[in-house]
């Protein structure tokens, strides 16, 4: 794991235990993150993240809408994987960021309890999964 991956769970984890964040934070964030900060605290900030939980198991996946004109939604998990074309490009394909604006979205509104709940079955869940 890279220093700047250690640094970001540090962070995340401080605003988990709160369910808040301060300036400094956000600061070192953007610093980490850059311009997907600032776009996945837009996504927050206009409720743009579900979190998809299956019952009885509890397992969950969020779906977050991107900033397009066509407002698609991605499905992620937060710390490993999004739907989106930008995670496959920056991420995976030429390792340039650590995450996409989505799994910031999904995670910054995790910690701050700032997502719509939506319960499904488990096999509604399992449903949307394959479908990844």
């Amino acid at each position: 794991m890279s220093a700047s991956s250690l640094v970001a769970d540090t962070v995340w984890k401080t605003i988990e235990s709160t369910q808040s964040v301060t300036e400094e934070q956000l600061s070192i964030l953007h610093f980490l993150f850059g311009k997907n900060l600032e776009r996945a605290t837009k996504i927050v900030d206009q409720r743009g993240v579900k979190k998809i939980s299956g019952q009885p198991s509890g397992r969950s996946i969020f779906q977050v809408v991107g900033e397009s004109r066509r407002k698609e939604e991605y499905f992620c998990f937060p710390e490993h994987y999004c739907a989106c074309y930008s995670f496959f490009y920056d991420i995976v394909n030429r390792g340039e960021q650590l995450c996409c604006k989505h799994q910031l979205a999904a995670r910054l509104a995790a910690a701050l309890g700032a997502f719509i709940d939506v319960k499904v079955s488990d096999e509604q869940l399992a449903l949307l999964l394959i479908k990844l």
